[in-house]
């Protein structure tokens, strides 16, 4: 039996009121959160057209067999930006004038593999074995409305379609929990001389790495309280008249006890390197993430937090490459450091639902150019009030040695860019900006306690 889809009701009221204006198809994808009994969707948005794409009207059919999976995995990309811990794509849809034929269903499974492998090309993190690996595509006809759901296992490449149940709820998301802290974080990253062919996004990506086992292997305190992961998370919860957990907007704070490098049953050793730069990133980060109400449990809440917070700071450190790039940031003079104001991030609540999404934000952007921002990926209206700036301003320091521009302290990393056309060029240039460095790497057995 394949796997049932849980979807909010304005989803399906989005999805028919698309309309294809003589073009051949409409795609997007689908949010959502994944469980072992079913899966959630609680978002859809539409691909944004190319500016540049003149389609063919006369022949329908063959622009069906040429779905633009660059593009599309490229508006997955900046979407998954936009997603708090728990939330992720969950695959994609296609809206067509015609039945959905064979060669089109193959080019439609290899838009699901694309989108997945685009999206976890640079997470810090992996799947569980124990997690659901199946991706929905779904097919609906503008002329007939018959709706075709399918879902493929993206961890086998040669998986076929098997057939999934796609249910309509109302308020699916109204009741959702959510999980909120801030987390300070310190971290150093040395750039080795010998991986001077390597860009300074890699080398960071390696450094964040290193991190991202302390997040990992970290001590999860959920309203004060270390709690067995297999427990009930809403145990001990007031219960309403008819028996049932009053979860409705519940909010839980979260805090983090993190082990500083090396366990205690490991020796301490240093390593020392020839050093002329290093990354240092500093600052608050506001971590947030959200559970469906159908009896989560502890270890389900603790791993949405902890991906939140992977991901907004490796977020931002890319992000940050990219606006670097974008603006051809001069090489500075020997032991010269320059500091940037960088951005915060910026939530927004989807309608009807107890769930927000996330942006980031220049210190030079107008809320204007959030909300338009919000409305280009993600398809919805946003209000300028609803727009929440969740965290303070903070600094970066660039610093370079030997004339070798580097980045030396970055607090809280750079936003997104909204424009689509900035990100493909991104994507093909990405490779130019190289760094060089060292550092020195001491062991040593200490920890951090995050609080808000």
């Amino acid at each position: 039996m394949g796997r049932t889809y849980i979807v909010e009701e304005t989803v399906g009221q989005y999805l028919s009121n698309i309309s294809l204006q003589g073009k051949a198809f409409v795609s997007g994808l689908l949010i959502g959160q994944c469980s072992s009994q079913k899966d959630y969707v609680i978002l859809a948005s539409r691909t944004p057209p190319k500016e540049e794409q003149n389609e063919n009207l006369k022949h329908p059919k063959a622009q069906l067999d040429n779905v633009d999976e660059e593009w599309t995995t490229e508006h997955a990309n900046q979407v998954s930006r936009m997603l708090p811990g728990g939330l992720v794509v969950l695959g994609v849809f296609i809206i067509t004038t015609l039945e959905l034929a064979n060669d089109f269903q193959n080019a439609l499974r290899r838009l699901v593999f694309a989108v997945e492998k685009s999206v976890c090309r640079k997470r810090l993190w992996n799947f569980t074995e124990e997690e659901v690996s199946e991706r929905v595509a779904l097919h609906i006809c503008s002329s007939t409305k018959k709706i075709v759901c399918r879902t493929y296992d993206v961890h086998d490449p040669k998986s076929s379609a098997r057939p999934a149940d796609w249910k309509y709820q109302n308020g699916l998301s109204a009741s959702w929990l959510s999980l909120e802290g801030t987390v300070h974080i310190n971290i150093h990253i040395p750039l080795s001389t010998t991986s001077i062919s390597y860009t300074l996004e890699k080398n960071t990506k390696n450094g964040l790495t290193r991190w991202a086992k302390q997040i990992e292997n970290g001590v999860y305190l959920i309203n004060g309280q270390v709690k067995d992961e297999d427990c009930d998370l809403l145990e001990g919860q007031k219960k309403s008249s008819r028996g049932n957990t009053q979860a409705s907007g519940h909010s839980f704070d979260v805090r983090v006890l993190t082990q500083l490098l090396l366990s205690s049953d490991h020796r301490s050793t240093a390593t020392v390197q020839i050093c002329s730069g290093s990354v240092n990133l500093k600052g608050a980060v506001k971590c947030r993430a959200y559970l469906h109400s159908s009896k989560p449990k502890v270890k389900d809440a603790v791993q949405a937090v902890k991906r939140d917070i992977l991901n907004t700071v490796a977020d931002r450190c890319e992000i940050l490459f990219e606006d670097l790039l974008l603006n051809e940031m001069p090489e500075k003079k020997d032991s010269e450091k320059e500091f940037h104001i960088l951005p915060h991030r910026v939530f927004v609540p989807i309608p009807g639902s107890a769930v927000m999404l996330c942006d980031y934000k220049f210190g030079d952007e107008s809320a204007e150019e959030i909300r338009d921002h919000f409305i280009e990926m993600l398809d919805h209206m946003i209000k300028i009030e609803d727009l929440e700036i969740a965290e303070d301003i903070n600094t970066a320091c660039v610093s370079s040695v030997n004339n070798e521009a580097l980045m030396d302290n970055m607090d809280e990393k750079q936003p997104k860019q909204p424009i689509k056309s900035t990100i493909l060029k991104i994507q093909q240039n990405i490779g130019v900006i190289a760094a060089f460095a060292v550092a020195v790497l001491a062991a040593g057995i200490s920890f951090h306690y995050f609080s808000d």
